[in-house]
């Protein structure tokens, strides 16, 4: 599965509908961005049961507001509909693999307790 291109429109459909979604946030005069993109598609090559999506900043600017996007090109990834990484900068390929690792690890229903935990802190 290549990568495929997140919207406005489309992004909460994408990420409610897969387990593990992987987005590069990205655009087109960024030249790290153009780095990255290689190692960013060869890597949703080696994991097809994962999501590989991109967002460019340019097009969704709403979208990269939305998440506060300041620096790109930023990895995120969502896993069960809670965003557990995101990090800017261009990852080397061994770092990305790393990364998609620790990711595969997390029990995610410890980290839904954690967010649960953070959101009662928070509201109190």
């Amino acid at each position: 599965m290549s990568t495929i291109e997140l919207t406005k429109e489309n992004f909460d459909e994408v990420v409610s509908e897969n387990d593990f979604v992987l987005i590069d946030f990205w655009a087109s005069w960024c030249g790290p961005c153009r780095q990255f993109g290689p190692v960013y598609e060869a890597a949703s090559e080696r994991h097809q049961d994962l999501v590989f999506a991109k967002v460019d900043t340019e097009a969704q600017q709403e979208l990269a507001a939305a998440f506060e996007i300041r620096s790109i090109p930023t990895l995120m990834i969502v896993r069960d509909k809670v965003a557990i990484f995101a990090q800017p900068g261009a990852l080397p390929e061994a770092a990305l693999e790393d990364v998609i690792g620790q990711a595969r690890n997390l029990d995610m229903d410890e980290v839904r307790k954690s967010v649960a935990e953070q959101q009662q802190a928070g509201g109190q």
